[in-house]
Parts: C-alpha cells; sequence; structure tokens
C-alpha cells in the first residue's frame, strides 16, 4: 500500500512539474518581446526608438535592436525571424529587397508591395507620412561658383570632383553604378564613408559631393544644396514599417501612420544631431506632442560632455554584454584550444593541419566571418558573434599549448611513464602545470584580442561597447564614439594587467618547481 501511495505521489509530482513548465514556456512565448531593429544612420534609429515606444506604451513588450546594418543585413534579420520589424522605405524595398526596377514609375501602392512581398512571409505597414529621397548633395558656394544645380550639371563640370559616398550607396541597385550610368557621369567614387562622417569630410573641404537624405539635419546646417533629380532617376522612398507577415501593426498604425512629416522628421534629426539629444528622448517627445498631450518643453541644446556619456545609465548593460562575449568565447576557445594543442605535440604529423586549420581564419575579416556566420547559423545577436570570437581566440591557445609543452624535456615524461604513471596522469600532473605559464600567455593574448574584436559584435546585434562607437558614427559625434572606445580600451588594460598578475605568479611556481632539491639516491 505504501508503495502505491509512493508511485502515486511520484506521478502527481512529476504531473504538476510538467504542468508547471507548459505554463512557464507558454507565458514565456506570450511575454516574449517584439523585436525592433533599425539601421546605422541617425533617422533609422529614432524610428526604432518610436516604434519600441509605441509598442510598450500599447502594452506590448519591445526591445530595440540599434543600428544592425545595411539593408542586405535587415532582409537576413527579418527572414530568420531575428527581427520582427524595422523602419524601411517603399523605394528600397522596390529595388533592394524585391530587384524591381522603379526607375520613371508609378510609385507600387502597398497592396501591391504586400502582393510582392507575401512569398517572403513579409508585409509592410504604417505609412509614416514622408518621403526621405536619396540626393546627390554639394556645398552652395561650390556649387554656385560651378554653375550646378541638377545631376546632370556634373557631367558638364571640367574641374575634378571628390566624391565621398556612403558604403550603402556604392552597392545599392539603385545607388552609384545605376545612377551614374543613368546620367553618363565621368566621376569615380574612391572609397566609401560612413554618412556621418561624410558630412564632415564635405565640411572639411574633404570631399566634393556626398549622397545625401533629404530629411538630413546637416543639410540645412552645412548650407549644402541640394542637386535637382532632373531625370527622376530615384523612385519614392515614403518611409513605412516593414515587417514579418506575423506582426499585428493595430497599435502601430493608430498611434503613428500620416504621422510624421518631412517637417518632423527633419526636426527628430537635428534634436539628435545638432543639438546632442538622445533618441529615446526624442522619440518620446515626437509621441507626446503627436498624441495630443503635452510634451515638456525640449531643454536648450547642450551637447553631452565626455564624462556625461561615458557614465551614462546604459555603461552597466554594455560592460555587461561586452564581458559576457568576451569570457564565453574565451571559454569555448580554452576547451577546444588547449586538447588541439596537446594533439598537435602528441602527433606531430598532425600539428601542421592543425596550426593550419586555426590559422586560416585570422585573415578573414571579422565582418566577413560575421556575414557568413549569420548565414550558417540563420540569426544574427549573440551566437554568430560568440562563434567568430571563440574562433578567433583559437590560434594563440592552440600556438602556446604546443609551444609550453614542446618546451618540457622529453626525458621527464619518458622517467614519469617508467614509474608506472599513465600518459593521462603524465599530462594532467606533471605537463600541463608546468606548462601552464606558456599556455596562459596565449589565453591573455585572446583575451585582450577579443576585447578589441568584439567591438565589431554590435553591428549585427551582439550588443557590447561597440554599440555606442557605431552611434556615434551614425551621428557624427565623436564624444559618443569615445564614450565606447575609451572604457573598451581600457578594458583591454584591465585584462592585460589582470593577467600579467596570475602569470607572474604560474611562472613563479613553476621556478620554485624547477628550483626545488631533489632527494639522493
Amino acid at each position: 500500500m505504501s508503495g502505491t501511495t509512493a508511485r502515486m505521489a511520484t506521478w502527481r509530482w512529476w504531473r504538476t512539474t510538467a504542468a508547471a513548465l507548459l505554463a512557464g514556456l507558454s507565458l514565456a512565448a506570450v511575454a516574449a518581446p517584439v523585436v525592433v531593429g533599425s539601421k546605422r544612420f541617425t533617422e533609422s534609429y529614432i524610428l526604432g526608438e518610436v516604434v519600441r515606444q509605441v509598442l510598450v506604451d500599447a502594452g506590448t513588450p519591445a526591445v530595440h535592436r540599434q543600428g544592425l546594418g545595411n539593408t542586405a543585413v535587415m532582409e537576413q534579420a527579418l527572414a530568420n525571424g531575428s527581427v520582427d520589424l524595422y523602419p524601411e522605405y517603399t523605394g528600397t524595398i522596390v529595388r533592394e529587397l524585391l530587384k524591381r526596377d522603379g526607375a520613371g514609375a508609378t510609385a507600387p501602392s502597398l497592396q501591391q508591395l504586400n502582393e510582392w512581398l507575401a512569398p517572403r512571409g513579409l508585409k509592410v505597414a504604417v505609412p509614416l507620412g514622408f518621403n526621405n529621397s536619396y540626393a546627390l548633395a554639394m556645398r552652395e558656394d561650390d556649387a554656385a561658383r560651378l554653375g550646378v544645380t541638377s545631376i546632370s550639371d556634373l557631367a558638364r563640370v571640367h574641374a575634378p570632383l571628390r566624391l565621398g559616398l556612403s558604403h550603402e550607396f556604392l552597392e545599392r541597385a539603385d545607388g552609384w553604378g545605376a545612377l551614374q550610368r543613368a546620367y553618363a557621369l565621368p566621376l569615380t567614387p574612391g572609397n566609401g564613408l560612413d554618412h556621418g562622417l561624410a558630412y564632415q569630410a564635405l565640411a572639411q573641404g574633404q570631399v566634393d559631393v556626398v549622397d545625401a537624405y533629404t530629411t538630413d539635419a546637416q543639410i540645412q546646417r552645412l548650407h549644402l544644396r541640394v542637386l535637382r533629380d532632373d531625370r527622376n532617376f530615384f523612385p519614392r522612398y515614403d518611409a513605412v514599417l516593414l515587417m514579418r507577415a506575423a506582426v499585428d501593426e493595430r497599435a502601430l498604425a493608430a498611434a503613428l501612420a500620416g504621422r510624421i512629416d518631412e517637417n518632423a522628421m527633419r526636426a527628430m534629426n537635428a534634436a539628435v544631431e545638432l543639438d546632442g539629444r538622445t533618441f529615446d528622448a526624442v522619440a518620446r517627445e515626437f509621441l507626446a506632442r503627436s498624441q495630443g498631450g503635452q510634451a515638456a518643453a525640449p531643454p536648450a541644446p547642450h551637447h553631452l560632455t565626455f564624462r556625461e556619456r561615458l557614465f551614462a545609465p546604459d555603461l552597466a548593460r554594455l560592460l555587461r554584454e561586452h564581458l559576457t562575449l568576451v569570457f564565453a568565447s574565451l571559454a569555448i576557445a580554452v576547451a577546444i584550444g588547449v586538447p588541439m594543442g596537446v594533439l598537435a605535440h602528441r602527433k606531430p604529423g598532425l600539428a601542421g593541419m592543425l596550426f593550419a586549420v586555426v590559422g586560416v581564419v585570422q585573415p578573414i575579416p571579422s565582418l566577413a566571418l560575421l556575414a557568413f556566420l549569420i548565414v550558417l547559423v540563420g540569426s544574427i545577436g549573440f551566437v554568430p558573434a560568440l562563434l567568430a570570437l571563440s574562433v578567433y581566440a583559437l590560434l594563440p591557445i592552440v600556438r602556446n599549448t604546443h609551444a609550453g609543452l614542446s618546451s618540457l624535456p622529453e626525458g621527464m615524461r619518458q622517467s614519469a611513464l617508467a614509474l608506472g604513471m599513465r600518459d593521462g596522469q603524465v599530462l594532467r600532473s606533471i605537463e600541463l602545470p608546468l606548462a601552464a605559464p606558456t599556455i596562459f600567455a596565449g589565453i591573455k593574448t585572446a583575451a585582450v584580442l577579443n576585447v578589441g574584436t568584439a567591438t565589431v559584435a554590435t553591428f549585427i546585434g551582439a550588443g557590447g561597447l561597440g554599440e555606442r562607437i557605431v552611434a556615434g558614427l551614425a551621428v557624427n559625434d565623436t564624444t559618443l564614439m569615445l564614450a565606447g572606445a575609451v572604457p573598451a580600451a581600457l578594458l583591454a588594460l584591465g585584462l592585460q594587467w589582470a593577467f600579467d598578475a596570475v602569470e607572474r605568479r604560474l611562472g613563479g611556481a613553476r621556478s620554485a618547481t624547477r628550483d626545488a632539491p631533489r632527494a639522493s639516491p
């Protein structure tokens, strides 16, 4: 009877536990936040933050992954579910995503766009109310001196003009290549520039022509002339929200549809780029005004000091994300790299192949490796960044493990085996402890390198201190860039000093072991 009772109690316990787990999973699924993405320019950051705040205010959990990359990265993020929606433009959707030629044609309706996007599991919704077209811009005095008012006029200018075009504009289907053919422009583009830095280069006279968005705040501030698109090359770039088909857009449509015109968008861009306001504050003030509320009067323009930027509330989160990436990838690299180094030492014939395997990825640019891993893993964010950093950390660990073991006298291992110790015991008890300083030096090198490399992970939404650097580039804010670069550099130096201290202790322990007096025979 007692056995039956025990079995029934056990069964009830398992049933209750299973029900609780299922309920927890269901609750987690219900509470899963909507992921809002944005590209790497001011306007996209602001609109992404506006969308996030609307969702949160409507009772829908939402997070904003800022500055993820260009259209190709965002398309991949939507396809694999890493992002649920992001601000986009109809011209970009037609040309870049759908690969259709929209030049000279009537802009497609949202219904037409959705018919084209349906096979991809995507849709467009919530027309925001403004058109932000691509354009070319020059300094007003240069344009007046050369008599340039339209893009066609550039073909008749005999003076050499230096172009400062953004990386995405150089590669887009509706970008420089197609524009150059449409207008028969004899100009050479040169190297790509970040969109925010291009304006700085134009102001300093380092370039003469840049690609611009018609709502950019810098156009008025720098007294630029926007060249007329006299052949109607650029399609309309009406701002919309591009999203996965399953996203419920009703709350967003009620709050945002048709609410943002060109002047409002230009003012928000200026509040960030010229007045030094945060994306969050600018978005909150716009929503308060658009919803008929009483928004607090914006403070007088105040560019935050370096100290204010450095110790902003997001510092703890960014440091946590950065350190998690560095130490998690380091742990994976140690778990794989040390056994590989041991194998290379034990099997000299395999050493060359093993070193080639771990060394082949070192010349690959980090962004290229991240892009490859996004496709391989099928997501953006933490996982591909973690894998990339782990791969980059392997080479110094494998090489130093092999070098440390090779530096030990072979007779020591043979003596230990002759005394009856097994090979694994010799490795764990004698060889690895004695080689520890050299192995640890490799781990230290990998850790310090990963601190710097991890800043690039922000381009795919993995967070970390690189967020500030990328955002600073987007809004041409040197102080914000330094607020990300300086803590990253200090973190690398701190890790270097900490590892040096441990390495000295290991080196001292090894010397003490070697110098210990031996018993007389």
